[in-house]
């Protein structure tokens, strides 16, 4: 089984949006003879994607290269859609790097290899597109350096450039390939090019040797190291990402496909180098999972899709055992046992039917009866759960609403469903405020997700302002009573609290203290109290926004000895909370992020501007090599939602920002004041 599992290759390709990533995957195919053309339409069969003429997803595809099975997995270059780069990265043992010839390193392919080095997945560079105007492999070598550091080591060397690139010269073997039409022929080293391929090859040699301490001491002798040495020693560089190959070419031409696929057929990470995945038990006892194929099976759902006809399709990596068709399985995130039907290869639209998955392998099941991304599939011997890895979370949120109210059903039905899919969309219904709420990444992703509500469920929603998670909280200690006496002819309801609010400092959430003495209100009844005030404290006395950082105390009250209930008690302390909530002077918070920008250190100036205009406070800036400086800030969230535009226009699309939520802080006087009045107007127009 493991010399089978030898023979797998999964490779992440991933890269910045324009980098060519999908033409590489398409002209992959095209060298493997499952298509007869290299087209990105063969890719990318969104209809989305069609429309925006980038991926928004991620496309698997396998196919086998000499003796090896490969399973590419092509990412979208947005950030948006990180959490499709994030699960490929994940599920690969191999993470491929696209570069644009004529950009050099971008904003994702930082973003990504920062993930593949959280993950402890190798790296190597396909510098795409050199047959463009301006593209030039040297530069994009320095990015790669200046960025990445020393460890960046080429293997070809382009021949010719621009609109006359034509070929590659193989450093390892020596030897020069050109190709026509894209079909590659041998030819001997170009005489202007035999000096530069010299100096290029000692250099790589150098770098190689470095990490095998026998070819080092047989380098320093001057002894000569052959092709075969090296690469030995390179597999094992590559493996434990002390080198990290750069390979060039032109996807669009075929130009130097077949060499990279060559090379990463030879010294490419198998299932058998995985690092191991971490993993709970039933009890919550965190252990290890070897990718193997000696231990009862369990899988990792990284990708899953909802097709109008076929209905649920799911994407798993098999990390340890065999499954066949039949096999019993439990999805241990929610306790539900089921049964494999067929199994595919993924062929993009199409699959190939196969027997048996063994570990390492990455595998479709079509119309599986529940699953979303991140859960996992365990044999009923062994119900152990993938750790899923770590998405950011969604921050960017707009209300939707069905145009149609038969469509009232089907939108919940519809978001349930593509919340399966993505990690980092999310939605709830307010049924305060009557609003369907959706969150994600910005703007692009909630967009797509819209469409896909359309289009898939047939829901056209009319879409809102994007909305901000506010919250309320007290400044004021006070203390609040209310009494609730109803007569019904039977059974009445009587219940009374009394009740001490405080302010808690920021982020210390809700206590509920419970100081009664004497029996005034009996034991049973005081976890009607604290439901009661967690009740209320849903919905706040200025806006309506939740309400946080309060210690409630109950400290007194009355009972009816025939007459009190848990329902009682729970109304009493939601009027006494909303008494105390109006009395002790409420105030908005808001959440506080923390941004760090990076753009080009001539702008730096103009962005920290910015930034404070935006409320913003700059916390430092540090420079990050190429020319680019790193800015850290302490952001409102209402006031980033722009950001990304403005930000592109100062930097003439070069600059980029991650940020997460750091805090909430009290919102400015005349900023709540304006806050409060425009919810009032929403909750006006919804109830008219």
């Amino acid at each position: 089984m493991e010399s089978v599992m030898s023979k797998r290759k999964n490779v992440a390709i991933v890269g910045h949006t324009g980098s060519g990533k999908s033409l590489l995957l398409s002209a992959f195919l095209y060298n493997a003879k499952v298509f007869d053309r290299i087209s990105i339409k063969q890719i990318d069969t969104d209809p989305i994607e069609e429309a925006k003429g980038s991926s928004v997803t991620s496309h698997v595809f396998s196919f086998n290269w000499k003796e090896d099975l490969f399973t590419a997995i092509d990412t979208p270059g947005f950030g948006d859609f990180i959490a499709d780069v994030i699960n490929a990265i994940f599920v690969c043992e191999n993470v491929l790097s696209v570069i644009n010839g004529v950009a050099g390193v971008e904003i994702q392919t930082e973003r990504t290899w920062q993930i593949a080095e959280d993950f402890n997945r190798p790296v190597m560079v396909f510098v795409n597109q050199l047959d463009k105007e301006r593209s030039s492999f040297e530069n994009s070598v320095e990015s790669l350096k200046s960025s990445f550091g020393a460890k960046v080591t080429p293997l070809v060397l382009p021949i010719g450039s621009e609109s006359d690139f034509k070929g590659v010269v193989d450093l390892i073997k020596m030897k020069a390939f050109v190709y026509q039409n894209g079909k590659p022929s041998e030819i001997p080293i170009p005489d202007d090019l035999k000096k530069q391929a010299d100096e290029m090859r000692l250099k790589m040699v150098e770098d190689i040797v470095e990490s095998d301490d026998s070819l080092m001491e047989k380098y320093l002798e001057g002894q000569e190291i052959s092709s075969e040495e090296l690469i030995k020693a390179l597999i094992n560089a590559y493996k434990k990402r002390l080198v990290i190959p750069v390979f060039c070419g032109s996807a669009e031409k075929n130009i130097g496909i077949d060499v990279l696929l060559d090379y990463i057929s030879q010294i490419g990470a198998t299932p058998l180098d995985c690092p191991k995945y971490k993993a709970k038990l039933e009890d919550g006892t965190e252990i290890e999972v070897q990718v193997t194929p000696n231990e009862p099976f369990c899988a990792y759902n990284f990708k899953t899709i909802v097709d109008p006809f076929v209905g649920r399709v799911s994407y798993i990596k098999v990390i340890a055992g065999t499954i066949k068709p039949g096999d019993s399985y439990v999805n241990v995130n929610r306790g539900l046992t089921d049964k494999f039907g067929r199994l595919y290869r993924a062929m993009g639209k199409e699959q190939v039917e196969v027997e048996e998955a063994i570990s390492g392998d990455i595998i479709v099941l079509p119309k599986l009866k529940e699953g979303g991304v991140g859960e996992t599939l365990a044999h009923r011997d062994r119900k152990i759960m993938i750790i899923p890895p770590a998405f950011p979370e969604p921050m960017f949120s707009r209300s939707v609403n069905p145009k149609s109210k038969t469509d009232i059903d089907k939108i919940s039905n519809g978001l349930s469903r593509l919340a399966e899919t993505d990690p980092t969309f999310k939605w709830e219904y307010d049924p305060e405020t009557g609003e369907t709420v959706v969150s994600g990444i910005g703007t692009v992703h909630l967009d797509t997700m819209i469409e896909r509500l359309k289009t898939i469920f047939g829901v056209d929603v009319e879409v809102g302002k994007p909305k901000i998670a506010y919250r309320e909280t007290i400044t004021k200690k006070v203390v609040a009573e209310y009494k609730h006496k109803k007569q019904t002819g039977g059974h009445g309801q009587y219940g009374h609290v009394k009740i001490e609010m405080e302010p808690l400092p920021r982020g210390a959430g809700f206590e509920f203290v419970d100081k009664i003495f004497g029996g005034a209100i009996p034991k049973n009844y005081i976890p009607a109290v604290e439901k009661g005030i967690i009740e209320a404290m849903k919905r706040g006395s200025l806006a309506g926004y939740p309400v946080v950082d309060v210690r409630v105390t109950l400290f007194d009250g009355s009972y009816h000895e025939v007459d009190s209930s848990d329902i009682s008690f729970q109304i009493a302390a939601i009027q006494a909370f909303r008494k105390g909530m109006e009395e002790a002077k409420p105030v908005l918070l808001e959440p506080i992020m923390e941004v760090e920008v990076f753009c080009p250190d001539e702008v730096a100036g103009d962005v920290i501007g910015d930034i404070t205009a935006r409320r913003g406070r700059p916390q430092g800036m540090e420079p990050v090599g190429r020319g680019m400086s790193k800015i850290k800030a302490e952001v409102p969230l209402a006031e980033m939602l722009d950001f990304s535009g403005r930000l592109s226009g100062l930097t003439s699309g070069r600059g980029y920002f991650t940020m997460r939520f750091l805090k909430y802080q009290e919102v400015p006087p005349n900023i709540q004041e304006k806050i409060v009045q425009e919810r009032k107007q929403e909750r006006e127009k919804q109830n008219a």
